[in-house]
């Protein structure tokens, strides 16, 4: 019976992990994409990085990625569609993975 425990408490473990994992990439993702975002509004280095943390933020209002589709879509206000929104989002998910990978 030991040898199960141990397994189960391995595979506990890498659940938490991963999940942790992925929340950190997703908060890194919007950060990116708050980025971006800042850089299409034309915001200065200093304003740009208050920005991103505003959209990660906005992160924390509903699940899915509907809440910061929403915030910055609204303030791109015709600079970028929604569509372009998911799509950057989507694009910058492995990388914001990536980046955690090389910090690890």
């Amino acid at each position: 019976m030991t040898s199960f425990d141990d397994r189960e408490r391995a595979f506990e473990t890498k659940f938490a992990h991963d999940a942790d994992m992925q929340f950190r990439a997703e908060a890194r993702r919007n950060k990116l994409v708050g980025l971006w975002a800042a850089g299409l509004l034309g915001k200065s280095e200093a304003e740009a990085a208050e920005y991103a943390m505003s959209v990660v933020s906005a992160d924390f209002e509903e699940a899915g990625i509907e809440d910061v589709v929403r915030k910055v879509a609204a303030d791109l206000a015709g600079k970028a569609s929604a569509d372009d929104i998911r799509a950057k989002m989507a694009e910058l998910l492995p990388v914001a993975k990536a980046q955690l990978m090389e910090e690890i």
